[in-house]
C-alpha cells in the first residue's frame, strides 16, 4: 500500500473507532436504567412498575420519535448536526442527573432516546458514504456492536457507579462519555458529507415501497423470536436449569460476550448477498430457540441452546441496515438518512413485542412454552426474507 492509501485507511479506522464509541455512549445511557430501578424508585418516591416506564417510555419514544425526527432534519449537514445532537444528548443526561422527580426525568428520558435514535441513524449513513463499498457491512456490523459492548461492559458499570454511590453518579458518568464521545467526534467526523434535501412527507413515502415495510418487519421477528425467551431469562436460569441466584450475573456476563460475536456474523452474512443467507440463517435460529424446550431439563445443555440464541441475536442487523440504504439510493435518494434509522427502530419494536409476547406466554403458567413463541417468530422472520429475497430477484 503507498503512504497514501495507508493514511485513508488509517482515517476509516479511527472513524470507525468514534461511530462504535457513540453507539457504546448511547446503549449505557440507554440500557443501565434497568440496573437501576430500585435505587430510583426509593430514591423518588414511586413504585418499581412507575420506574419500569423509564425503560418502555425510552422505548417507544426511541421507535416513534427517531425516525420522524431523522426525516426532517436530514437536510442539514451531517458535521454540525452529529455535533449539536451530541451536545443535547450530553444535556438530557445531565438533567437526569439532577433529576429529583420522577417528570423531570422520564422527560429528560424521551429527549435522549430520540436523540440517540436520530444519532445511531446518522452514524449509519456516514458510515456507509465515507467507507469503501467492500467494508461497509463488517464496519456498520461493528457500529451495531457498540449497544452490545455496552450492554456487557456499561450496563454493569453504570450499575457499580450507582449502587456504590447513588443513580443520578451513574448519569454523570454517561454524560461524562458524551462529553468524550464529542471531542473526538470534533476532530473525526467527517466535515463534506452535506445534508439530503428533501420534504418530510417525500421521505415518509419510501414506505410506499412494499420493500421496505417487508424488510422492516424483518428485525422486528427475529429480534421478537429472542426477547420472548431474554425477557424471562433469570426465571429460567433459576426455576428450569437450577442455576443459584448468586451466579446469574456470571451467567449473563458470558451470554453479553457471546451476543458480541453475533455482530461479528452479521458482517459476514451481509457481505454478499445477505438476504439469501439470512433465509437460512433465521432457519438456524428457530432451530435454536426451540431446543430451549427440551434442553431446560439439563443445565449444561440448556446453557448451550441459550448461549447459541445470543450468536444469532443481531445476525439480521448489517444486512437488513444496507438493504434499506441501497432501497432508498434506489427509489428516493433523499430519504437515505430517514432509511438508516428503520434497523434500530425495528428492533426496539422487536424487543417490545417479545416482552409482550413472553408476557402473556408466562401468564398462562410455563415458562417451557416460551421456546416454541421464540422459534416460530423466528420462522415468521425466515418467510419474510424469503418473499423479501424473491422480490428482489424479479427486479
Amino acid at each position: 500500500m503507498t503512504n497514501e492509501e495507508n493514511e485513508l485507511s488509517y482515517k476509516h479506522k479511527i472513524l470507525a473507532f468514534t461511530l462504535i464509541l457513540l453507539t457504546f455512549v448511547m446503549g449505557t445511557s440507554e440500557f443501565v436504567i434497568v440496573g437501576l430501578l430500585t435505587e430510583v424508585s426509593t430514591d423518588l418516591g414511586i413504585t418499581i412498575a412507575t420506574a419500569g416506564s423509564l425503560v418502555s417510555g425510552f422505548a417507544i419514544a426511541y421507535a416513534i420519535g427517531t425516525p420522524l425526527l431523522t426525516g426532517f432534519i436530514s437536510r442539514f449537514p451531517k458535521y454540525p448536526l452529529m455535533l449539536v445532537l451530541i451536545s443535547i444528548f450530553i444535556l438530557g443526561n445531565i438533567v437526569s442527573a439532577l433529576s429529583s422527580s420522577y417528570g423531570l426525568l422520564i422527560s429528560s428520558r424521551v429527549v435522549t432516546a430520540v436523540v440517540s435514535g436520530v444519532l445511531t441513524a446518522l452514524s449509519m449513513s456516514i458510515a456507509n458514504d465515507s467507507m469503501p463499498k467492500e467494508k461497509r457491512s463488517s464496519i456498520i456490523a461493528f457500529i451495531f456492536a457498540g449497544f452490545t459492548i455496552a450492554n456487557v461492559m456499561g450496563v454493569p458499570l453504570g450499575t457499580m457507579v450507582g449502587q456504590l454511590s447513588n443513580w443520578h453518579m451513574t448519569f454523570w458518568l454517561t454524560a461524562f462519555l458524551g462529553g468524550i464521545a464529542f471531542i473526538i467526534s470534533m476532530f473525526v467526523l467527517p466535515r463534506n458529507i452535506k445534508g439530503t434535501k428533501g420534504s418530510l412527507s417525500e421521505q415518509l413515502s419510501l414506505f410506499k415501497q412494499p420493500k421496505i415495510i417487508l424488510a422492516f418487519f424483518i428485525p422486528i421477528f427475529t429480534i421478537a423470536g429472542t426477547y420472548t425467551i431474554y425477557t424471562f431469562i433469570t426465571p429460567i436460569l433459576e426455576n428450569k436449569l437450577g442455576i443459584p441466584t448468586r451466579y446469574i450475573g456470571g451467567v449473563l456476563l458470558i451470554y453479553g460476550f457471546f451476543s458480541i460475536f453475533s455482530n461479528v456474523l452479521a458482517g459476514k452474512i451481509a457481505q454478499q448477498n445477505g438476504l439469501s443467507k439470512l433465509r437460512y440463517t433465521f432457519i438456524v435460529q428457530a432451530i435454536i430457540l426451540f431446543s430451549l424446550y427440551f434442553t431446560m431439563s439439563s443445565m449444561w445443555l440448556g446453557l448451550m441452546s441459550i448461549m447459541l440464541m445470543a450468536v444469532t441475536l443481531y445476525a439480521v442487523n448489517a444486512t437488513v441496515q444496507l438493504y434499506f440504504m441501497d432501497l432508498a439510493e434506489r427509489y428516493s435518494p433523499s430519504a437515505k438518512d430517514f432509511a438508516s434509522s428503520l434497523t434500530p427502530v425495528a428492533v426496539n419494536v422487536g424487543i417490545a413485542l417479545g416482552s409482550a409476547i413472553g408476557g402473556i406466554v408466562v401468564a398462562s403458567g410455563s415458562l417451557d412454552k416460551l421456546a416454541w413463541a421464540g422459534g416460530l417468530l423466528a420462522l415468521i422472520a425466515s418467510g419474510l426474507t424469503v418473499m423479501s429475497y424473491r422480490l428482489e430477484q424479479k427486479d
